[in-house]
Order: C-alpha cells, then structure tokens, then sequence
C-alpha cells in the first residue's frame, strides 16, 4: 500500500520565515531548496509535481515534506554526521581563548602563527578554534564615550527628531568638513586596464585645502553647501542665512555639534532674530549622532578618495558639483540604531562616566603685566 504524503499547513508566522529563507541570499542553499519543498506542500501540490518542478527525486521531497509535518523548522536540519573524533577537548578550546584574548609580551597583537608557536600547537588547530570561538584578534574598532553629565537627554532629543519630527518641520543636521586637501600627482595617472587596477604615482604636490559647510535635509537627502577658505564665525552665519532661504516657510531644527562658532554670542544673536529656527547640540564627543558625518563619509569615499585636483579652485568646483549632482536625485537618510542598542550605550556611558567622574576646571590667574625699563 503506497504512503500517504502528510499533509502540510503553515500559519502566517512560519510561512513569512520561509518566505525569507527562500529570498536570502545567504542562506545555506539546502535550507532554502527544503523551504522551497514545504511551501510547495503547503500549497496543496503533491510530491511527485514538486519533484517535477524542482528537479529532485520523488523520495527527497518525501523525507524533508515527512520531517517538516513531524518536527516544523528542526526536521528541516540535518542530522548529526559521524566523523572523526575531536582531537582537542575542552581545556585546549579554553586555554586558546583565553590567551587569544590576552595582550602579548611582543607584539601589539596575536596573529594565528605567533598565537600557535606560543601555546605549541598546529596553526590549522589555532585557525579553527578562534573561527568557532569568534574571536578575531586582527581586528580593531575604535570609540569613544562620552563625558557629557546630559549626554542621555540630548542623545534621545536629537534621536526623537529623527524618528518623529515636529509638523511641518524640517531637521537639517549640520557640520564642517575641515581641511581638505587638493592633492596633485607628479606624474600621470595611469588608467584601468585588463589585469591591472588604475594606478599613480606615490609621491604627490599640495596645492592648499578648503572646508566645505553642509546642512543635510535627511527627510530628502538634500545638500545645502558652501565651499570656504577657512572655518570662521561670519562665514558660518553666511551659510546659515542661505540655508534658511533654501527652505522657507518651514520650521527648522539644525543637529550641531559643539564647536564654539556654533554657541558663541553671534550665533546666539543669530538665532534670536530667526525665531523658526532651532539648535540641537550632539553630545560631547558624539558625533556619529548628527548624521550629516554619513553624508561626509560617502563623499570621502566616492569622491575624495581619488582624486587629483590641481588647484584650491579646482577642488572647490568639484565638491559644488558633486553636491548639485546629488541634489539631483537625493535619497533619505534614515536613523537604524533601535532602542536596545541606544539602551546599551546609554549604560556603558554612565557607567563609564560614574567610574571616571570629570575634574572640575582650574581658572588660570592671570598676573599683571608689569612693566620694566632696562636702564
């Protein structure tokens, strides 16, 4: 007597995890090809047509449509294989661990070769034990906490416009972007060519730098940009004063950072006499909260990183032209850091802040000038 293929029946929560399994990319290719099979089953198709439109055998989509109706997602897993016996227990796994994460006596960090020739094992072994374990000593990553006593209320201020702006306003986020430089090369660019990348020569001519003033309009992704000599007081509220024209009629709240020409008297005095616009100061040493460094950085990187630019005019052309160019078709900039996340970062900055309290700051006297006459 032929056996009756089980039924299947999904409910919204299963079917939309192997809807996701089948439109990954980088899933196991075997989970995907057995979601492919219980979806299949799920819409009423029987065994031998899912073996038909997926080119397998009759009896592999009976085994993984069996094990699916038995055990949900686990039956689609595969069953533990015999092999060798592991040759190194537990206590070789720990004491790799334990070293790769100590600092070494001679170098300023653990390769696979020196962390093997210090515990005298295979570097194969070494290899594969921090593979499993995580651990990547190689690797670096920087930060920085910050000391700011208000650091939570202005962290979750700036976060809240960005995830839910006043109506009928706009949140521009607006910094510097200091010395760059207009880097000539000595010699020709050599251009991209089969088996061979673009390629300059090493040694290169400075030809003077240029700041470039921003405000990003995350809603849009758009750009209101000068391009100035130096970063001064006036030419900060010149720029602010063409951003206010770019956008009329609208509430503003610009994210700034702390740098005195964005506080001190004349900004105050500026702000004062354009009621519709308000600051937000980023936290002390939090710039990656005020997202126009996003912007920065994808210039850096799509722009700047190579280029040659023969004079200060040059650059400054070039960076008005990349910037109109993205005013051209702008994209949104969207803020991804969740409430866990900035939950985590909150605690180690209190943390941190409560282990190194900030030392009050000393007022140098100041002494009178006195005046000598050498005789």
């Amino acid at each position: 007597m032929p056996r009756v293929a089980p039924a299947v029946s999904l409910d919204p929560t299963m079917k939309a995890a192997l809807d996701q399994l089948v439109r990954s990319s980088s899933a196991p290719q075997g989970q995907v090809l057995r979601s492919r099979i219980v979806l299949a089953a799920a819409a009423g198709r029987t065994n031998q047509q899912i073996a038909t439109e997926l080119h397998l055998p009759e009896v592999t989509v009976s085994k993984w449509r069996r094990g699916f109706a038995s055990q949900g997602l686990e039956g689609l897993q595969d069953a533990p294989r015999s092999g060798r016996p592991v040759k190194h227990g537990p206590e070789i796994v720990q004491r790799v661990q334990n070293r790769a994460c100590q600092q070494p006596k001679h170098y300023s960090r653990w390769s696979v070769r020196t962390l093997a020739e210090d515990l005298k094992l295979p570097r194969s072994t070494v290899h594969q034990i921090l593979v499993a374990s995580h651990l990547q000593p190689h690797r670096i990553r920087t930060f920085t906490f910050s000391p700011d006593p208000d650091f939570e209320a202005k962290l979750l201020d700036i976060v809240g416009l960005y995830l839910n702006p006043p109506e009928n306003a706009l949140v521009l986020c607006v910094d510097e972007k200091t010395g760059i430089q207009a880097l000539d090369r000595t010699q020709p660019l050599l251009p991209l060519s089969a088996k061979k990348p673009r390629r300059w020569t090493n040694e290169y001519v400075r030809h003077g730098t240029q700041t470039l003033l921003a405000a990003l309009e995350i809603a849009s992704g758009q750009v209101v940009a000068h391009v100035k000599q130096r970063r001064t007081s006036v030419n900060f509220l010149r720029f602010l004063k063409d951003v206010v024209e770019a956008f009329p009629e609208r509430e503003l709240h610009m994210v700034l950072d702390n740098l005195n020409i964005h506080k001190n008297q004349a900004a105050q005095r500026w702000l004062k006499l354009h009621p519709r616009v308000r600051f937000h100061y980023t936290p002390t040493h939090a710039s990656w909260v005020n997202m126009v460094e996003c912007f920065f950085s994808i210039l850096g990187k799509q722009g700047l990183s190579q280029s040659v630019h023969t004079s200060k005019r040059q650059l400054k052309e070039f960076l008005l032209d990349y910037i109109a160019h993205n005013n051209e078709n702008p994209r949104p900039f969207v803020w991804t850091k969740g409430p866990e996340k900035l939950q985590c970062i909150i605690e180690a900055t209190k943390e941190y802040q409560a282990s190194h309290p900030r030392k009050p700051r000393r007022r140098r006297r100041r002494h009178p000038v006195r005046n000598t006459i050498n005789n």
